[in-house]
């Protein structure tokens, strides 16, 4: 009896490894699912960046769908993002909200100089405690947010040509056949 703990323990290790892979393949590794989903957006009040005395919040962006875009200067992969923010924005009927994330404002500003600016409205969340009532995990994130001020869709990374045509616009569409 003594001999066989050793193979089984170490079958129960296999059939443990093993079940984990079956998993991973039936369901997304990298999906992180958000409570927010269909629920009212949280209360913000953030200033613009280029106009840090004025502020906008949830209540100014009711009436108008929008997607709330989290990126940041020091953030790598919102440079993979921006070039597509930058095509595909336009098209997407909806206001892009860039949401400046855990950034100094002369860094956000200097780098949209850079890379050009996508966005109708910026806002900034220097020190990041907004972001937390939306559950943001880091930078780049977005949201799609309904006329009513209900998330829609949730994205964590950068969004790619291949998310935008997938994901983003046919939940903008489904969106906005929902809207009255």
């Amino acid at each position: 009896m003594n001999r066989l703990l050793p193979f089984i323990g170490f079958m129960l290790l296999v059939g443990l490894f093993g079940f984990g892979i079956w998993w991973n393949t039936r369901h997304d590794p990298n999906a992180i699912p958000t409570p927010l989903l269909n629920k009212p957006a949280p209360a913000f009040n953030l200033p613009k960046l280029y106009e840090p005395a004025q502020t906008v919040g949830k209540a100014d962006l009711l009436g108008k769908p929008y997607l709330l875009n989290v990126f940041a200067s020091w953030c790598i992969e919102c440079g993979v993002e921006h070039p597509v923010l930058t095509a595909e924005g336009p098209s997407l009927g909806v206001t892009l909200v860039g949401y400046n994330y855990k950034d100094a404002p002369a860094d956000a500003k200097n780098w949209l100089a850079r890379h050009g600016n996508p966005y109708d409205l910026l806002i900034a969340d220097e020190p990041g405690q907004t972001a937390i009532d939306f559950g943001v995990y880091g930078a780049p994130e977005s949201f799609l947010i309904d006329a009513k001020g209900v998330i829609r869709y949730k994205h964590i990374g950068p969004l790619t040509q291949g998310v935008v045509a997938k994901e983003l616009k046919p939940a903008i569409a489904a969106m906005l056949k929902e809207a009255p």
